[in-house]
């Protein structure tokens, strides 16, 4: 009854998140410790939402079975935007150079590049992401660009002066379906990071 009520609010029940190590804070700034993982992503271009949107529908389609075993694999979270630079975070939204938007899955532990399914999508591309610390503030509500944009400008005045250093592009996560009510949506911004030399 319990999980049936969170799926009807669209709040998370079971689904696979990378696990992590927290090896520090600064402030409301989480520094997480994430292990190698693999990641399937797709550059798409567009609005950061439009993308976002894109991104998603053609990963869905490669879980759902759009790949050379013709399976299910299991969703997990976060969905990752970013821009498409080296990848050192986990899966997000980020934008590349070309003006693209990088649109990520993180996928099930129990796979391996020997392992996973290959993706029927040419342009969906399997990363190993090494091990990373990243920074991260969370916050909730529809993730629209000036809620992101508020979100990663508080993670980085947070860092400014403190003891960790930035060493890469920050990243958005998405938790959530997109019919989940606002004020339990769970959205982070991250950015990789470093400790400062002492």
């Amino acid at each position: 009854m319990a999980l049936a009520g969170c799926s009807v609010f669209g709040i998370r029940s079971g689904t696979e998140e990378p696990g992590y190590q927290v090896v520090g804070n600064v402030g409301q700034v989480q520094i997480r410790h994430y292990s190698a993982h693999l990641v399937a992503s797709v550059a798409v271009p567009g609005s950061e939402i439009t993308a976002r949107s894109a991104g998603f529908r053609r990963l869905a389609r490669y879980i759902f079975g759009a790949n050379s075993a013709n399976t299910e694999i299991s969703m997990t979270a976060p969905v990752v935007q970013s821009a498409k630079i080296a990848m050192t975070a986990p899966v997000a939204q980020r934008r590349n150079t070309a003006g693209e938007w990088v649109i990520s899955f993180y996928m099930p532990a129990k796979y391996t590049r020997a392992n996973l399914p290959k993706p029927e999508d040419p342009g969906i591309e399997i990363h190993e992401l090494p091990g990373v610390n990243m920074a991260v503030v969370q916050f909730s509500g529809v993730p629209g660009v000036a809620l992101v944009e508020k979100a990663q400008a508080t993670l980085l005045r947070a860092l400014a002066g403190s003891g960790w250093e930035i060493t890469g592009a920050p990243v958005t996560w998405f938790y959530d379906p997109p019919w989940t009510l606002p004020w339990a949506r769970r959205n982070e911004v991250a950015v990789p990071v470093q400790a400062r030399p002492p």
